[in-house]
């Protein structure tokens, strides 16, 4: 039966270029579900922090996704680690546009969506599933003072936590952490996973990829994919790339591809200038090469002309990279942390290592790049792993169910006794 679905994304807009230092996974997770849940006839709303001010109130983005820009603090660029201030006045929009709409569920995303949907289910009487994308408590472990978000965090979480009608966990390490450091009750969790378009990602034949992106055809080529930001450990790939090359002698080259532009930028994108810096120190600058950011059409070719993703985060809620790699017949060498422990199988869709040891990554590197054969055994069976477990078709199956799971079993709230102002019409994209 279709439903009304409110998505609630305070800083990762559906419709943002990826790559960025606050636009990543949860904007393609964002987008995706919305576009598939639009596709089997579900309606769906989007609303997420105005952040431009030429952006209109609401655009119709595909059929049956409408993506709502909520004034809230400035009509400009904020960090996510700064925009809970501005969360009230997120909130009371919402809560004005929702009560017209009549919207079925709401799912939210991150923590500071999570406070909103609270307050639709107390204020409407809408039941609310969240998923949040990276847990306060797990970043703080990893990143100690080097954690901007405001100390109210946990607390937040955990409210949200107690109040959501069902939680997604988008891998069974995310579950666990919300039972263990959360006490979450494990019979609202549900374990869904990110997934992959296979409209988006498919296997291309590596001469053809490497001929198109003006790429050698006989040198070994390892790829790393997304935000570039220090946790996710670009630098232990340089560094195994190091070990690689002038210990085990394999001629390897790295892309980094990621960014705030499409040019790569240190000024824009100032990890970029660190990791140049690493790449010197350890002897391999020339064969480190920084792309800028690539739109999504352009990434199953980067995918396929490689010889190995890797992903060596030093935590991870998903990872979608990974994913989207296997997809394209791409073997997987990523750090043992979350999601990617769950999608990578360790010695049969590519090689789990831990997540900040480069003699280790190099060593299964090493692996793949001088043994063809193992190299097409991995790629073999990480398409068919991915195509598997992780289309976004079978994951939209889950969350459909899940969403009228907690419709039947929500207790409604009486409705408000009067009904908000009418709100500005919609205004089609181009």
């Amino acid at each position: 039966m279709p439903q009304r679905i409110a998505i609630i994304s305070d800083h990762a807009s559906p419709l943002a270029p990826v790559g960025g230092v606050d636009s990543g996974g949860q904007n393609i997770y964002v987008a995706e579900t919305a576009r598939y849940l639009a596709a089997c006839g579900h309606l769906v709303d989007v609303f997420t922090r105005k952040d431009q001010p030429d952006l209109p109130e609401a655009v119709e983005w595909l059929p049956g996704v409408r993506v709502v820009h909520v004034p809230a603090g400035p009509a400009a660029f904020v960090r996510k680690e700064d925009i809970l201030p501005w969360i009230p006045e997120l909130t009371a929009f919402v809560e004005r546009f929702a009560a017209r709409e009549r919207y079925d569920v709401v799912h939210a995303h991150f923590f500071m969506s999570g406070l909103v949907a609270m307050q639709l289910k107390s204020t409407l009487g809408l039941p609310f599933v969240v998923t949040f994308h990276g847990l306060g408590l797990v970043r703080r472990l990893h990143q100690g003072a080097a954690d901007e978000f405001s100390p109210k965090r946990i607390a937040i979480e955990r409210d949200v936590i107690a109040a959501a009608d069902a939680i997604v966990a988008e891998c069974p390490d995310d579950r666990r952490n919300l039972v263990t450091l959360y006490n979450a009750d494990p019979h609202r969790i549900a374990v869904i996973p990110c997934g992959f378009s296979s409209e988006e990602f498919w296997p291309i034949a590596p001469r053809f990829a490497r001929h198109a992106l003006g790429l050698p055809s006989d040198v070994p080529v390892l790829l790393s994919v997304g935000r570039l930001v220090p946790r996710k450990g670009v630098d232990n790939v340089i560094r195994a790339l190091s070990v690689l090359v002038r210990r085990l002698g394999v001629p390897a080259e790295l892309l980094v591809v990621g960014g705030s532009s499409d040019i790569a930028d240190a000024s824009v994108t100032p990890e970029i200038g660190r990791l140049r810096a690493v790449a010197a120190e350890a002897g391999v600058a020339d064969r480190v090469t920084f792309t800028g950011r690539r739109s999504r059409d352009l990434l199953k070719l980067y995918y396929s002309a490689a010889d190995v993703l890797v992903a060596t985060p030093w935590y991870e809620s998903f990872g979608m990279t990974s994913v989207e790699a296997m997809a394209c017949g791409t073997p997987v060498v990523g750090a043992r942390v979350g999601g990617i422990k769950y999608s990578v199988l360790d010695g049969r869709t590519g090689f789990l290592v831990p997540p900040n040891d480069p003699v280790a990554l190099a060593e299964r590197l090493n692996e793949i790049c001088c043994s063809p054969r193992l190299a097409e055994r991995l790629s073999s069976m990480a398409v068919r792993r991915a195509y598997g477990l992780f289309r976004w078709e079978r994951v939209i199956q889950s969350l459909a169910a899940l969403y009228a799971d907690v419709r039947a079993s929500a207790v409604v709230a009486k409705p408000p006794a009067t009904v908000p102002e009418a709100l500005p019409g919609v205004v089609a994209a181009a």
